[in-house]
């Protein structure tokens, strides 16, 4: 199953840049990197069947063993494409969270759009060493 990251705004050269890379070059999963405008902007096209998760504070919150288990069911059912979508400053519509699949949340904060991007890969990264058994969730 491919994880793909569509986020709004460029990530640029920042630390969080560096987090980001860090985490791709870890995961050992397909892994596509999507970075659209601010505004505007065509979403690939889905691969289908795919699973669409917004990044929204009022979502649900998840541990990253239950987050690993998710990605593991749908890898496991045949999807071929898990979206991770990072809106824009002014979060996501309401016609965009009723058509996802699932709300995901970093807990109740609000994080800015780069660190919620490293967070992001960071949890990916642990969900996928989760399932392939590796320690790094136990030594981190």
């Amino acid at each position: 199953m491919r994880l793909h990251v569509i986020a709004r705004g460029k990530i640029g050269r920042s630390p969080e840049a560096e987090l980001v890379a860090r985490y791709a070059k870890r995961i050992a999963w397909p892994l596509k990197l999507t970075e659209l405008p601010e505004t505007g902007g065509a979403v690939p096209p889905l691969m289908t069947p795919c699973r669409t998760v917004l990044l929204d504070e009022r979502g649900k919150q998840l541990s990253s063993e239950d987050f690993a288990a998710l990605l593991g069911r749908w890898r496991d059912e045949g999807v071929r494409e898990a979206r991770f979508v990072i809106g824009a400053h002014d979060g996501h519509g309401d016609a965009a969270r009723a058509e996802a699949d699932l709300l995901f949340a970093f807990g109740q904060a609000t994080w800015p759009h780069l660190l919620a991007r490293a967070m992001l890969m960071e949890q990916l990264f642990r969900a996928t060493a989760i399932l392939a058994g590796h320690p790094y969730h136990r030594a981190g």
